[in-house]
């Protein structure tokens, strides 16, 4: 009977595509998936992007150890492995092994426990058709920029883009009708490779001559030039989801980044009028060193007169190896929680007006499981769903008719 392997996965949907191509390799060593966490091999991707998102990660690795068969053993592998495999590793010396990227997790018939495959790479490993109707796909691995709160160029690396071909082969291999296309800089995809900003919009009239829909996620503001908004349109997916941080120009130079409130509103609202129906997310952090009232105040107010339709607020962490560690200004928890309460009511506020507004329009949607769907205003695992009769087939587009809203989530009924 072929070893059975589980993996348990933490964070972004770039994380997802890993384990999606952990998965092929898995079943191309000739081992098989458990329907849960009893498995001979149990792989946790983790996280370290926070503080919180590290602490996740440690919990669920102890409570899928101490829950494990005694024969069975346990990986950790993914970002917080890979940044922090050595010291990871001394302190859970319960875990079978701890392996950073580019290194193989398979324990099955061609791979051993000590043995480091060279090459071995995660971004162009070959994946399993995917389980839903849709499928992340990864673009490029790393990031070029230097944003002052971010660590993950330094264990993710430097940017390296795929080719249009290899992109275009793996987004067949899904065999889903939605491609929900991910990086840590997509908009900058191909720069690398010396090619110009023609290139994202390329690929992405590609991938949309292959599936129904086309979604784009993690664009820096900057990069979303009038061509990128032309070829997001000609999806039929106008979702936009921006990469903004913040809307102070002072604060965000010190999160070493580009824009400020005006630009961006000015941006989005020239979408708005080339697109009226298009759907807006963006995640801003909070409490990052030198907020002033003051900063928080224009933020409330880019909030209420933007009305982005989904919008996430995150506290600032502090992480180790970035410019932000060690400047001052820091501000109180109990103060950035307040903040984030703050936001948090009003955007609450803002997302149940929208839904409620769509409340007696008809809309496609696709069905991801039993009464469960979503239109081109939703990505998938981030934003509302729309409920809908379980009869409606699964991985089916279907017209339905919206007819309740529940907060940021909505009911249909097929027409």
């Amino acid at each position: 009977m072929a070893r059975t392997f589980w993996i348990e996965t933490l964070g972004c949907p770039k994380n997802q595509v890993d384990s999606d191509k952990l998965v092929g390799t898995l079943l191309a060593d000739g081992l098989a998936a458990a329907p849960s966490h009893a498995a001979d091999l149990i792989v946790v991707n983790t996280c370290a992007f926070i503080d919180d998102a590290r602490r996740e990660s440690v919990d669920t690795i102890l409570r899928l150890n101490d829950a494990k068969a005694s024969h069975a053993e346990v990986v950790v592998t993914g970002c917080m492995a890979q940044r922090y495999g050595p010291e990871l590793a001394r302190a859970l010396p319960e875990v079978t092994r701890v392996s950073g990227f580019g290194v193989p997790v398979s324990l099955g018939a061609t791979r051993n426990a000590s043995e480091a495959v060279p090459g071995f790479d995660l971004l162009n490993l070959p994946r399993p058709p995917s389980s839903a109707p849709w499928a992340y796909v990864k673009i490029a691995e790393g990031c070029d920029r230097n944003c002052g709160f971010c660590a993950i160029p330094s264990f993710r690396g430097k940017q390296r883009s795929r080719s249009i071909a290899a992109i275009v082969h793996e987004v067949r291999a899904t065999r889903a009708s939605e491609i929900v296309l991910v990086a840590q800089d997509l908009a900058a995809y191909g720069r690398d490779q010396g090619v110009g900003e023609r290139r994202i919009v390329e690929l992405v009239d590609a991938v949309a001559s292959e599936v129904d829909w086309v979604r784009l996620l993690y664009l820096y503001p900057s990069d979303l030039n009038d061509s990128l908004v032309d070829a997001m349109c000609r999806t039929g997916v106008p979702y936009f989801d921006l990469s903004l941080q913040h809307v102070s120009r002072p604060l965000l130079r010190r999160m070493r980044r580009w824009g400020g409130g005006a630009v961006f509103g000015q941006r989005i609202e020239s979408i708005r009028r080339r697109q009226p129906d298009a759907a807006f997310r963006s995640n801003f952090i909070v409490g990052y060193p030198g907020e002033t009232e003051a900063d928080h105040d224009l933020l409330l107010r880019f909030v209420e007169d933007t009305g982005l339709d989904w919008c996430g607020f995150f506290a600032y962490s502090a992480e180790e190896g970035t410019y932000a560690v060690d400047l001052d200004g820091q501000v109180p928890e109990a103060l950035v929680a307040e903040r984030l309460a703050e936001l948090t009511e009003l955007q609450d506020r803002i997302t149940a007006e929208r839904q409620d507004a769509r409340i007696g329009s008809t809309e496609l949607v696709l069905v991801d499981g039993p009464g469960e769907a979503r239109s081109v205003k939703e990505a998938p695992e981030i934003d509302g769903v729309i409920s809908v009769p379980d009869a409606l087939a699964v991985g089916q587009f279907h017209k339905v008719r919206i007819r309740g809203a529940a907060g940021p989530d909505l009911v249909g009924e097929p027409i």
